[in-house]
């Protein structure tokens, strides 16, 4: 029983670091109200900040996809409990963000600034962005997401089930509208400055190849059943129109 507590306990304080992390990310992705964000920190010449950038959404993205794989999942259980797995995962992807954070280089050189009504624009899609990848997690099941469903359902004695493949909403028009929401946030900005775009670039490289493996996985586990999905439903952009197939041959 007092195992079953800890685990518990154990996955509710690597909720509470990602709720930390992700609304720390908020501020620091859009330069409000923390004291150190994307653009506004101690100074330093441009070589340092880009190599040392570089290297923490490195290690950000080694720890992230590696972590994630189905390889490292099953090493981990030879001495991680399966109702702790997914909060560790979770623990470390938070500290290594708010290690981002702390350690991040603004280079604040400005490449484009706008005003009025496109200013306007730009930060509601931003706003819209992280909106759609917060909201995106409760569509499939946001608790299971982040740990906390696997540690109660140990904590109350019970045989951790799989998820059934679901495409809810969102998941309707794209297949990943959590990175579809990070992508708008990161790049829908009415100042975008050196610094940023690095950000940008970035993360969207490592978006970009890390849906690779996520699509390869999501295939081995879901089988056909996800092929016929990603034949209907685009990655990450929508499609505008949708072609109406007919039944039977044409008359």
């Amino acid at each position: 029983m007092i195992s079953r507590v800890l685990t518990l306990l154990y996955a509710l304080v690597s909720y509470a670091l990602f709720t930390i992390s992700f609304l720390y990310a908020l501020g620091f992705v859009g330069n409000y109200v923390v004291p150190k964000s994307i653009d506004v920190g101690s100074p330093t010449s441009p070589g340092e900040a880009i190599v040392v950038n570089l290297l923490l959404m490195s290690l950000f993205a080694i720890q992230h996809s590696v972590m994630a794989r189905p390889a490292f999942k099953r090493w981990s259980a030879n001495f991680l409990p399966a109702a702790c797995q997914r909060s560790t995962y979770v623990l470390l992807s938070s500290l290594v963000l708010l290690l981002l954070f702390w350690q991040w280089r603004p280079i604040p050189m400005p490449i484009w600034q706008t005003r009025g009504v496109t200013a306007w624009l730009l930060t509601s899609v931003h706003w819209l962005g992280w909106l759609i990848a917060f909201a995106s997690t409760h569509m499939i099941d946001h608790f299971d997401l982040f740990g906390v469903r696997q540690a109660i359902v140990a904590w109350r004695g019970a045989k951790i089930s799989g998820q059934s493949f679901r495409t809810p909403l969102l998941y309707k028009i794209v297949r990943h509208p959590i990175m579809l929401g990070f992508l708008l946030a990161f790049w829908a900005t009415p100042e975008m400055t050196i610094g940023r775009l690095l950000f940008a670039l970035a993360n969207t490289a490592y978006i970009l190849v890390a849906l690779q493996f996520e699509e390869r996985d999501l295939i081995a586990e879901f089988g056909a059943t996800y092929q016929q999905y990603r034949q209907r439903v685009p990655m990450l952009v929508p499609r505008l129109f949708v072609r109406r197939q007919t039944e039977g041959a044409p008359r």
